[in-house]
């Protein structure tokens, strides 16, 4: 999916909150995953270059179990989303409410056409 950015396949948004939590989990998986911290902040500089940038002025906490979930909530609902994308579908309950599905990253580039 990161490939794609900025390529025209899809948009997405972003809160300041939920970009500082990206890096902060990039930062501390990157030497497992054999990821320098530039590469990191390159790849959070391209997204946040091309995504819509989201104020969250109000908060559905708690509504998921984990907290951190609740991030991407309030940016899908403020953004009108019609997606979350995750591998953790199952995490994201009852969206049924906010007009929101929940798809893997490969069930999400099926939806949209780019895999077969």
């Amino acid at each position: 999916m990161l490939s794609l950015i900025g390529r025209g396949f899809f948009s997405y948004a972003v809160s300041v909150p939920l970009v500082l939590e990206y890096e902060e989990v990039a930062l501390r998986q990157a030497a497992e995953l054999n990821i320098s911290p530039k590469a990191v902040q390159a790849i959070l500089d391209r997204l946040c270059f091309w995504a819509e940038k989201r104020p969250i002025f109000f908060l559905w906490r708690p509504y998921l179990v984990d907290p951190e979930d609740d991030m991407v909530l309030e940016v899908a609902v403020e953004s009108r989303a019609q997606y979350i994308v995750s591998y953790n579908s199952r995490d994201f309950g009852n969206l049924d409410q906010f007009g929101i599905n929940v798809l893997t990253p490969r069930e999400f580039l099926q939806q949209i056409g780019v895999l077969t």
